[in-house]
């Protein structure tokens, strides 16, 4: 029987506790020898009568790791008696930092506990709970290569940090009062504010009604009571957009929305996410969001829960403090600067945030925002022996790193329509390709040729010799649910498709890097471009274009002037492309019924029409198909056509709301259940950010399986372009493999 050896652990086991926990199995198993961390993998030199039983043991790793592989080697080396960690050694570099992590209920308690070493320290943690990603900045992890080297632990943390028997054995962001980062209360200006009690006082403020910035794990949040949520979204210019709230417990979360055990799993997980969810009162908190739903999380730092235990009311806005789509604001000075006239004080923390990440957000168990807690995100999938880099969309951009059998997805980036963000994702390459020791071969990005991160991936490129791949929009997304033969439906707002023109709502066959187009919805005239998505009026007269349409616009204020205008634009198909993406049908629909004149933020006009939807009930509408002589074609202006009739024979807004939605839902499964039963495939694929909207993906789902064909989506990454980057290296792989 083996007695000795040495065991090498692959996977994320940096900065998961993972030394201590291999310290603690030797202890119980009377093993001689030593760990230590040997890039991003685990060694361990391991003698005893019991040696199988530890290896049992170590093979399934702490709560936090995930164990790749677990090799036992032969030992030469004679070990000493008793077991030690060692200091760390570079080594080959292919597991990854785990995401950051939400405080546990026992580093809670020990906030709470009067006279305890820990009472009201905003930063403790342990090994098992707090900040991860955001503070790394190279491998092994260790204290020093993150952002705690810059404060060194006082005797007290030094002697939990050695003692086996406590939680804090190795734990490498160990701090207290003494020795750790601290907080500071910023008046307007970025003066400090004098106060015993930085918590107490930004609390006391909070509750009168002001706005305050506060530096959380990975970035600025703006924060209010719900009394003040109109003096923010005044000062954010955002008047309409839906705000995200942070309530004081579970308890106080169930009396705002209602919750399903999924919400409910999600809601107190460590990952502590935004979960959307609907409202009690659908017309409640109107000021907060004026949808069905609100996004509700938890507290998941120190500093969160010691504010709630200070603070009056039990509900908190808690909106990222950066323009939509921008990257996080990490730094205390760039916040004062960049949020002034925005916050009326500032509650700030000493230790650096090396790496951005915001609020990860799902819904009825789907990833809407790819972030904190779920991100970095890392996937065992085979995408063949090159380096790829899948550099993302225009649009809520993500980043993947394919390398030895693994794709990392980084954190959500945003989008990458101007020079900052661009700059937030040429960062994330590289500091997520520095923690891989990446090497990319190949570059994977959008076929659209204008977007910025299609020219950076021409840049990198040229600067790597690296191949290049360009993956279209849609393909990716349902590569992302599946590389497996399928019928794939990508139902979103606007993506370049191979023939130049808008698509969105796509209908795909075959298996990847092979998928044909086959199907879509009908594609329409889009007045004016990019200012048909911000005035969605303008997309319904590009549908339909009668005098009915006309009548009804001038009824709600457009002039003569521009009616001419915008029916000589359509007419002559001056700056008018073709879509036919599902996102803007839906548009239209909003614009048809009043519901959404105006897009003031992404989504807009399709979310308040879902809102509207959601308290009517939908009607079975005829449907219509036609051909652009390759495809099948769901008509769309019929579609609305009936809509506008029903609305002026006095139909519920709401009603048609539904109708619309769940007609279009059943002509898109249509089209997919015709192309499966005419190609003999059994499996149907759905993605794209429609798909969020429960009630068309919900009536796609039961077309499907009626019609007795199986229904795949993805819970592993979001719906919407989120996913894209994973989607482009699913591609890249195929085909470089088939050259």
């Amino acid at each position: 029987m083996q007695n000795r050896g040495k065991i090498i652990i692959r996977g994320i086991v940096q900065g998961v506790g993972f030394r201590p926990f291999v310290y603690a199995c030797a202890g119980k198993f009377g093993i001689s020898g030593w760990v230590k961390n040997l890039g991003s993998r685990v060694e361990v030199a391991a003698s005893g009568a019991r040696f199988s039983e530890f290896v049992d043991a170590v093979s399934k790793g702490t709560s936090l790791s995930v164990i790749d592989s677990v090799e036992v080697l032969p030992l030469d080396d004679e070990v000493a008696p008793g077991f030690s960690i060692l200091s760390s050694g570079t080594g080959t570099l292919d597991g990854m930092i785990p995401p950051d992590v939400a405080i546990c209920d026992a580093c809670v308690q020990d906030i709470e506990t009067p006279g305890g070493r820990y009472e009201g320290y905003w930063a403790t943690s342990c090994v098992n709970c707090g900040p991860r990603y955001s503070i790394i900045r190279t491998l092994p992890y260790d204290r020093e290569r993150t952002a705690m080297d810059e404060f060194p632990m006082c005797d007290a943390c030094g002697s939990e940090y050695t003692d086996p028997g406590c939680r804090r054995h190795h734990a490498q962001t160990i701090a207290c009062e003494a020795c750790g980062p601290s907080l500071l209360l910023l008046g307007p200006g970025g003066l400090e504010v004098a106060c015993d009690d930085p918590v107490a006082e930004a609390a006391a403020l909070l509750d009168a009604g002001k706005v305050l910035a506060i530096r959380g794990v990975g970035g600025f949040h703006l924060a209010c009571v719900e009394e003040a949520a109109g003096t923010l979204k005044a000062r954010l210019g955002r008047t309409e957009q839906p705000l995200a709230v942070m309530v004081r417990d579970g308890a106080a979360a169930a009396r705002y929305v209602a919750l399903s055990p999924e919400d409910e799993e999600a809601l107190h997980s460590r990952v502590r996410p935004i979960v959307v969810a609907k409202k009690r009162d659908v017309h409640a908190h109107a000021g907060i969001s004026s949808l069905h739903t609100i996004g509700v999380m938890l507290p998941y730092t120190g500093l969160h829960h010691l504010l709630f235990a200070r603070l009056s009311h039990d509900l908190l806005i808690m909106t990222s403090a950066n323009m939509p789509g921008t990257p996080m604001i990490t730094g205390t000075e760039d916040a004062v600067r960049g949020l002034k006239g925005q916050a009326d004080a500032f509650l700030a923390h000493t230790r650096e945030i090396v790496n951005r990440c915001d609020d990860s957000v799902v819904r009825d168990g789907y990833i809407i925002r790819l972030s904190r807690g779920i991100a970095p995100k890392r996937k065992a999938v085979d995408l063949g022996p090159r380096c790829i880099l899948g550099v993302g969309p225009e649009l809520n951009a993500t980043t993947t790193i394919y390398r030895n059998g693994f794709a990392v997805t980084s954190p959500h980036v945003g989008n990458v329509r101007n020079p900052t963000t661009l700059a937030y994702l040429q960062e994330t390459v590289e500091k997520i390709g520095r923690l891989l020791g990446a090497e990319v071969e190949v570059v994977a990005h959008d076929l659209h040729p204008g977007f910025l991160s299609t020219r950076y991936a021409h840049d990198l490129a040229d600067e790597r010799g690296a191949d290049l791949v360009a993956v279209q929009h849609h393909r990716a997304h349902i590569a992302a649910v599946t590389a497996e033969e399928c019928v794939g439906i990508a139902i979103d707002g606007v993506g370049y498709g191979d023939d130049g023109t808008v698509w969105g709502g796509e209908v795909f066959a075959g298996a990847v890097p092979d998928l044909r187009r086959v199907a879509h919805i009908e594609a329409v005239p889009m007045p004016g471009g990019d200012l048909a998505t911000k005035f969605p009026e303008r997309m319904l007269y590009g549908i339909l274009p009668d005098e009915a349409t006309r009548t009804l616009l001038a009824a709600r204020g457009w002039g003569e002037v521009e009616l001419g205008v915008l029916g000589r634009q359509v007419e002559r198909r001056f700056n008018t492309p073709m879509t036919s993406s599902t996102g803007r049908v839906l548009d239209a629909a909003s614009a048809l019924l009043g519901i959404c004149r105006e897009r003031t933020y992404d989504g807009e006009p399709a979310m308040k029409l879902e809102s509207a939807a959601a308290e009517g009930t939908p009607a079975d509408w005829d449907l219509s198909f036609g051909s652009d002589g390759s495809c099948e074609v769901l008509k769309t202006t019929d579609l609305l056509r009936t809509a506008a009739r029903a609305q002026a024979a006095g139909g519920r807004a709401a009603d048609i709301a539904a109708s619309v939605q769940h007609n279009l839902a059943r002509g898109v499964a249509a089209l997919a259940v015709h192309a499966a039963e005419e190609r003999g495939i059994r499996t149907v694929a759905l993605s794209g950010g429609v798909a969020y909207n429960a009630a068309i993906r919900e009536t796609i789902r039961s077309c499907v399986e009626t019609a007795g064909l199986a229904f795949v989506t993805s819970r592993e990454y979001p719906l919407g372009d989120g996913c894209i980057s994973y989607g482009q290296c699913v591609w890249a792989g195929a085909v470089t493999r088939e050259k």
